[in-house]
């Protein structure tokens, strides 16, 4: 139970981080960060520094895996997870704190330079936020290699994940406001706040980082021990993800419904603003999110139980599938509206939980079938398909509002029915498609079952101790 909280706090400051630095720094830059500068110029920056971070993350995405080669072959008396753990929660904590100032007024006075600065420092944060992050998450099969256990510990991980996530954007604003009048600050937010702020999730993030490595452990079970290979180069790396079947029809299945999900999530913005034209109600989102979080991620362990986790995934696309039926004829109707956000939001801690414990067995499964053990390689695959799902929903948001008229100060009574049904088209239908196809795939090529994952573990065991016992009457 220590290691379960232990790793559960880890998740807790992880994505209380996370949701600072994807989300909250933004609003940063263009709120606070060129303060003082002319309109023209600050709109320039602006720019420039969101296209800036966009690139360094996309670039970024093809180095998971090699990051993943280089924890998988780091040997230490601590294990292989928590030095990177512990340095990239440190150094990351670090940047994002760095980030949150305009580097003693370059911002304003020398934009080009502070662009300079502001290019290296992000790319150290990206870098070393990245080794943190597969870090803490291919810890999972290292600490345990029974299917339940992992679940457990992944859903004491998703619990905490989520009220970081949650509670850091239910927070955000009253902690501006009582960084900024401690300060001296007026209004809701200042550049100070904005500082202060990044200074308490950065203590949280890098905090819970060193205790997540001070009560879990590393167990050398005989498929760690004799599954590693000594050295390896980078066709290796990738030959461990290209050559695990499973791992990349998951993978593949995941992508469909990673993309689907945040092309619906990125709009539903406009879908409260232009087409139901009650804006101050997208606060539902996010109470209801947060609501249904806490109450699907606790059921995960019992529904695998009842029905396997194959079926919690059938189930949970099938909800959402349902939640888009009640988007697309909702209407104005707020109660069918909030029915329709229940079924489309409840099931996506459920959807996450059945991928990654499928991505973390078919780390054995990769094992068997290939001879080696690819611990952070492996799961690495999951943050880069949520990277690159990312990034697709930032040229989404871009194109549907485009697309259907939803710029500028356009209100609802603007739209027209075509730019209405436009939005439907790219923001529900399009992904309602692309989330079938995803549940289609996980069915049809998906044989990884809890079942298949025991009997593989088994295997490996006998097959290890008859080499140890051949080695030893040699």
């Amino acid at each position: 139970m220590k290691q379960r909280f232990a790793y559960a706090f880890g998740a807790f400051g992880h994505d209380a981080y996370y949701v600072t630095l994807s989300t909250y720094f933004m609003i940063f830059v263009t709120s606070t960060l060129f303060a003082g500068a002319n309109k023209a110029d600050e709109a320039k920056y602006i720019g420039m520094v969101t296209s800036l971070v966009v690139g360094i993350r996309l670039v970024e995405i093809i180095f998971d895996p090699i990051i993943g080669s280089v924890i998988d072959s780091t040997k230490t008396k601590y294990g292989k997870f928590k030095p990177w753990l512990v340095i990239g929660g440190t150094v990351s904590a670090i940047a994002l704190v760095v980030i949150y100032t305009n580097f003693f007024g370059l911002a304003v006075n020398k934009p080009s330079l502070y662009l300079g600065l502001f290019v290296i420092v992000f790319i150290i944060l990206d870098a070393f936020y990245s080794f943190k992050d597969i870090a803490f998450w291919s810890m999972i099969p290292a600490l345990s290699n029974d299917t339940s256990e992992r679940g457990t510990l992944a859903t004491f991980a998703r619990f905490g994940s989520s009220l970081g996530a949650n509670g850091t954007t239910a927070l955000v604003v009253p902690m501006l406001a009582f960084f900024t009048a401690l300060t001296g600050g007026k209004g809701e937010e200042s550049a100070a706040g904005w500082f202060w702020f990044a200074v308490l999730i950065a203590v949280l993030s890098a905090g819970s980082a060193l205790i997540t490595a001070k009560f879990s452990k590393e167990n050398d079970t005989i498929l760690r021990t004799q599954g590693q290979r000594e050295k390896y180069n980078i066709i290796d790396v990738f030959k461990a993800i290209f050559m695990n079947d499973q791992l990349m029809w998951l993978a593949i299945s995941y992508m469909f419904y990673a993309i689907a999900n945040v092309a619906t999530t990125g709009v539903l913005m406009f879908y409260f603003k232009f087409v139901v034209g009650m804006s101050s109600e997208f606060a539902l989102v996010g109470i209801v999110s947060m609501i249904t979080g806490i109450i699907a991620v606790p059921l995960f362990p019992i529904l695998v139980k009842k029905i396997t986790r194959r079926y919690v995934f059938i189930t949970g696309i099938t909800l959402m599938l349902l939640g888009y039926v009640m988007f697309m004829t909702a209407g104005v109707n707020l109660t069918l509206i909030l029915i329709g956000l229940i079924l489309f939001y409840f099931p996506q801690q459920l959807i996450f939980l059945s991928v990654l414990m499928t991505i973390t067995d078919s780390v054995e499964y990769g094992q068997w079938k290939n001879g080696v053990r690819k611990e952070a390689v492996t799961l690495s695959l999951r943050p880069l398909l949520d990277k690159l799902a990312g990034a697709f929903s930032n040229a989404i948001v871009g194109f549907v509002a485009i697309a259907a008229g939803m710029t500028g100060s356009a209100t609802a009574q603007d739209m027209t029915s075509t730019g209405i049904h436009t939005y439907k088209m790219y923001a529900f239908v399009i992904p309602a498609v692309l989330m079938l196809i995803s549940m289609i795939i996980f069915v049809w090529k998906i044989k990884l079952t809890e079942k298949r994952h025991a009997e593989i573990v088994k295997e490996l065991e006998i097959r290890y101790q008859n080499e140890a016992d051949e080695g030893q009457t040699e």
